[in-house]
């Protein structure tokens, strides 16, 4: 694993903050890409005082951990993980080898697994794949701050 955070120093309304992150699809690295998540966005809300709910926090490493779980399982070599914050959004962003284009099964309650990108696009504000010279990309897009009074996520994990 190899990790490369950028624009750490930066505001949040100056430029996007970013970390990146690559996976060679060995056992653990879809919980070590999680926590990625979750500590990056521990680091918005305490180094740059960004808001980021529960629910925001959750399904970004919901989101993190399926978009990365499909890449591991269906394409050959490394992937990569990117999360970008703008605009009070965080775009989860897996590269991988394979150029094949995901696309959602339909809705089967008896299926068992396969409901990944079915539950990425139902928890997501946005989502996108798109070829690559090599490989694709998937990006998923969530808003850090619900609408409701909800504290910050960071406040709760810290009392619990």
């Amino acid at each position: 694993m190899d990790e490369a955070a950028r624009n750490d120093s930066t505001l949040l309304d100056e430029e996007p903050i970013t970390v990146s992150v690559a996976y060679e699809c060995n056992p653990g690295d879809i919980a070590r890409a999680r926590e990625v998540a979750r500590a990056f966005l521990v680091r918005l809300q305490l180094v740059h005082g960004v808001p980021v709910s529960t629910r925001a926090m959750e399904i970004v490493q919901l989101v993190v951990s399926e978009l990365l779980t499909n890449a591991c399982k269906y394409a050959p070599g490394p992937c990569l993980l990117d999360l970008e914050v703008s605009g009070g959004r965080v775009g989860v962003t897996v590269w991988d080898s394979d150029p094949t284009l995901p696309v959602a099964a339909a809705a089967e309650p008896g299926r068992v697994g396969r409901h990944g990108l079915e539950i990425v696009m139902a928890v997501c504000q946005g989502f996108e794949v798109r070829r690559e010279p090599v490989g694709k990309r998937a990006t998923a897009v969530v808003m850090l701050a619900d609408d409701s009074a909800e504290t910050w996520a960071i406040r709760e994990t810290a009392e619990g």
